[in-house]
């Protein structure tokens, strides 16, 4: 295959960016996306050119670090799919492939398609954590858990916090994040002391940190990789209109 890219280039967070045009050739329709950036971040350097900075870590979809918007949309067009799960036998050759970085104030960029997702940190270290004390690990079963409740808590805690549905958001809402870091504790009993104490804490570090409000667009669960229900979103309004009628 080969292919054209238009990526984003851009030195640091304080200096203009711009698309600069590449081209990528003899593409193995088996490479992931990724893979296909390493080869031309490989001829660039033997170039003498400076390569493409792109995050990365695990590549196994779990990590959520590799975020960039492809083709205007966050991670690709292929549904519930990292960047690094996403192969090049999904594009045509001969195909041109615009590749930007997320695009959100909260997300500076620091080089090229990397950007600093720190404000997903902060808005965890705010109360996505359960801190009175819970004794050693109970017996299986001990605990009597509804199996509904079970199940939406696991689907809430697969978040593996990329920042997808930031970039996708036409408000640049964080709420699908901060709602599944809430969720996934205020559905166990564990989570239940802090719950409404919880979701007012994350909500409003989550307004501090400059990220927009949801207006139930739904852009958000389209290009989750992981396929967090709107329904979380809900619950966490819910908890936080709890918090604020007290």
């Amino acid at each position: 295959m080969n292919l054209t890219l238009k990526v984003w280039r851009q030195s640091g967070p304080d200096d203009a960016g711009r698309m600069v045009t590449y081209q990528a050739k003899d593409v193995s329709p088996d490479m992931s996306f990724l893979e296909m950036l390493d080869v031309v971040n490989e001829q660039l350097i033997l170039s003498g050119d400076d390569p493409i900075a792109f995050d990365h870590d695990c590549r196994e979809g779990i990590c959520g670090m590799c975020g960039m918007v492809i083709n205007g949309v966050a991670h690709g067009e292929q549904r519930a799919t990292t960047t690094c799960q996403l192969h090049m036998r999904h594009f045509e050759d001969g195909a041109t492939i615009t590749i930007e970085p997320w695009r959100a104030a909260p997300f500076p960029v620091v080089k090229d398609l990397v950007v600093d997702r720190s404000a997903f940190d902060r808005i965890i270290q705010a109360g996505g954590f359960i801190s009175v004390p819970a004794g050693s690990a109970p017996d299986a079963h001990s605990l009597p858990v509804r199996k509904e409740d079970a199940d939406d808590a696991f689907d809430a805690a697969t978040c593996i916090g990329c920042g997808a549905c930031v970039a996708a958001c036409p408000n640049g809402s964080a709420s699908l994040f901060t709602a599944a870091k809430i969720t996934h504790l205020s559905l166990l009993p564990q989570g239940q002391p802090e719950r409404i104490t919880r979701a007012k804490a994350m909500v409003d570090q989550m307004d501090a940190e400059g990220f927009g409000g949801c207006t139930n667009t739904g852009e958000c669960t389209a290009v989750c990789p992981k396929g967090i229900p709107l329904d979380t979103i809900a619950r966490m309004n819910g908890d936080f209109l709890k918090a604020n009628s007290k």
